[in-house]
């Protein structure tokens, strides 16, 4: 609401900024804010994030689907965005994020590789944000009291129904239960060839492939593919429900499970009988954050909805089949529950701030996954061994075939 009121000290006046944009919690909790990004509304659940860098990455992963992010570092947007950096296999897909919470005003681009202002890059994604909110508050609130289902609303001219909003927000129904896989797969398959990037050079390409992998996609991130690539693989991606026989046709030497959104269990349902199938045949196959998931549920095991999940660039994890602590990258909101794990399934991580699995090998299957993102890059390279484990285990199979 705009108000004329008297600076103390001072015979003038000011205008109280009027608010465009607010981020309402299901609970009717109502923070007031100023709008940047697409002038649209988006429902979801609110999580934090403690990265200081990639927010780029970070709004564009699948698996960040029907969340609204919390940014804690306040300064969010000051390198801008480009090209490179989108994590989504399709530049051109509009982002499963539905809204952006930041500190801070973003500022222009100040990094040579910038091409575009966030502020422009939201809005051609369709991406609402509001900036001016108390983040700590924020995130304070949601350690206490988990992760809330919210609106966050941008109208420009600072009009909103503030009673609409509040109902949307409760009705909502949460990601417990929803599938949204659907909206982040791929919808027909293709193959990838580009590796990592260099200074000054960009990406590469694989022109020499040892192996071919077959990687079921439940949102993949590009760089893991690229990993892939670089550690010597073809690599064929696949849409989310294409079955075990279709998979097995293209004769792979090893099977990867990709990220993904959403609740485990509703994925399962057409996941976990394909995983199975593709698990008896021995073929080695290695999981990442849902494709963890999906691996815990196929051999008996379940999932929990966590708290406040895991989002951020730092979190230790502690690989027990060395005893090497790595740092990490993490986006998840639900956890494999290690006690309703069979015997054959050894636990190999475990996160040292709150002590969850964080992944899991079978000991009679060449089997493994994390629940983290290797690819992500935040010790920097820390995590990067997986991918030369995964080739080996291909190599050893291939030795015994």
């Amino acid at each position: 609401m705009t108000q004329e009121q008297d600076a103390p000290g001072s015979a003038e006046g000011w205008t109280e900024p009027k608010p465009t944009a607010l981020l309402v919690l299901a609970d009717g909790t109502v923070l007031e804010g100023f709008g940047f990004g697409a002038a649209t509304e988006g429902v979801g659940e609110v999580c934090f994030n403690t990265a200081i860098t990639g927010y780029e990455e970070i709004l564009t992963d699948p698996s960040y689907a029907g969340q609204i992010i919390t940014f804690t570092f306040p300064h969010i947007g000051n390198v801008g965005t480009n090209e490179e950096d989108i994590e989504t296999v399709s530049a051109a897909a509009v982002s499963g994020v539905r809204g952006v919470v930041v500190r801070g005003s973003v500022t222009d681009p100040s990094n040579y590789r910038a091409t575009r202002h966030l502020d422009a890059w939201l809005k051609a994604r369709d991406i609402p944000a509001i900036s001016g909110i108390d983040t700590r508050a924020l995130t304070a609130l949601i350690r206490e009291g988990g992760m809330p289902n919210a609106v966050l609303a941008h109208n420009p001219a600072g009009v909103f129904d503030i009673e609409a909003l509040k109902a949307k927000a409760k009705e909502w129904p949460g990601l417990v239960g929803m599938d949204l896989v659907p909206g982040v797969t791929s919808v027909q398959r293709f193959n990838w060839d580009e590796t990592e990037w260099q200074w000054n050079g960009g990406y590469g390409h694989q022109g020499a492939p040892k192996y071919h992998v077959v990687a079921i996609d439940y949102g993949v991130k590009r760089n893991i593919l690229r990993l892939l690539a670089t550690a010597g693989c073809k690599v064929t991606v696949v849409p989310a429900t294409t079955s075990a026989a279709d998979v097995l046709a293209l004769q792979p030497d090893g099977v990867f499970l990709s990220n993904g959104p959403g609740d485990p269990a509703a994925t399962g349902e057409y996941a976990v009988p394909v995983i199975r199938e593709l698990i008896a045949k021995e073929i080695p196959t290695f999981g990442i954050c849902l494709g963890h998931q999906m691996i815990g549920l196929a051999v008996g095991g379940r999932t929990l909805k966590m708290h406040q999940g895991h989002h951020g660039a730092n979190h230790p994890v502690k690989d027990l089949t060395t005893g090497k602590v790595e740092i990490t990258s993490m986006n998840h909101g639900f956890a494999v529950d290690r006690d309703s794990l069979p015997a054959n399934a050894q636990e190999t991580h475990v996160s040292l701030f709150d002590g969850s699995n964080a992944g899991i090998a079978l000991a009679d299957k060449p089997v493994f996954s994390v629940q983290y993102h290797p690819e992500a890059s935040p010790g920097p390279r820390d995590s990067h061994y997986l991918f030369t484990r995964f080739v080996e285990l291909m190599a050893k199979h291939k030795a015994a075939a």
